[in-house]
């Protein structure tokens, strides 16, 4: 079974694509922070993340993002801050959904993109 890592603060999005990610058969694994998706790479296979940019508190996903393209694990950022987060965007350079995008939506995005089926 294919594993997906998800870099959410905000509750509610985080159930939604563990929901829709459970509706394709694929288990999740969720972090709130950097530190905690570091310690899940660490502790188990992951087939690819869905990542929010800004995390809250200042923390941004740019410690996870790199350590995700140093494992080569595909990933996609899902954010709905795209014009304060740009520059950020641009140098992580990894595929980008807007929030907010249905839940369903964002993993047929990160299944196309890792290839997973």
């Amino acid at each position: 079974m294919n594993r997906v890592l998800i870099l959410e603060d905000e509750p509610l999005i985080a159930m939604d694509l563990v929901m829709a990610f459970e509706d394709c058969a694929i288990a999740t694994v969720t972090a709130v922070t950097c530190a905690e998706a570091c310690s899940a790479l660490d502790e188990q296979p992951i087939d690819g993340a869905v990542l929010d940019v800004n995390l809250g508190g200042g923390e941004t996903c740019e410690e996870i993002a790199l350590a995700l393209k140093e494992r080569s694990i595909p990933f996609i950022l899902n954010t709905g801050d795209l014009d304060r987060s740009g520059e950020m965007l641009r140098a992580i350079d990894a595929p980008v959904v807007a929030k907010p995008t249905p839940a369903d939506r964002v993993v047929e995005r990160l299944m196309d993109h890792a290839g997973i089926r």
